[in-house]
């Protein structure tokens, strides 16, 4: 299965899956600076995207979306999948035990692999848990044109506890 397949209809509370919303877009401040918005969260997959704006082109003459952009933004929603994973894996607690369990989420290692120029008004933003261990987690995440043309991949692994 593509991991740009829509995810199905989340099975968490309203209450956890607004504070992940906002969380990743207002409270961390990069991405609100690039407008990262999230669309869907379940416990395997989430989606998100982006609206191309002036400040965030990285080559003026072909207005293409800067590669800086598109590695944050996949950063972002392989972090939401972590955290919709580890929500998933604790449905017993409230939500608010839940999103206390993410303090110390952070990026060990993030590759991406630049597949086309992102030209376009928007793009679509997917990403997935690969493994969730007790300790480390890998995801994979991509990037995609409006009309759907895959423009870049990544991998990451995050220190979860």
């Amino acid at each position: 299965m593509s991991i740009a397949t829509p995810p199905p209809p989340s099975t968490f509370e309203p209450e956890f899956v607004a504070a992940i919303k906002a969380l990743f877009e207002e409270r961390i401040a990069f991405n609100r600076v690039i407008g990262l918005r999230i669309d869907s969260i379940a416990a395997d997959r989430v989606a998100g995207h982006l609206e191309m704006r002036p400040e965030l082109i990285g080559h003026d003459l072909h207005q293409r979306l800067h590669g800086g952009v598109i590695s944050a933004a996949l950063d972002a929603m392989a972090g939401v999948a972590l955290m919709a994973a580890i929500g998933a894996r604790h449905m017993d607690e409230s939500p608010a035990a839940r999103m206390a369990r993410f303090a110390k989420l952070g990026t060990i290692d993030l590759r991406i692999d630049y597949l086309r120029p992102a030209i376009g008004r928007r793009f679509l933003l997917h990403g997935e848990v690969v493994r969730l261990g007790s300790r480390i987690g890998s995801t994979r995440m991509e990037i995609v044109g409006a009309d759907g043309r895959l423009l870049a991949t990544g991998n990451a692994a995050y220190i979860v506890s």
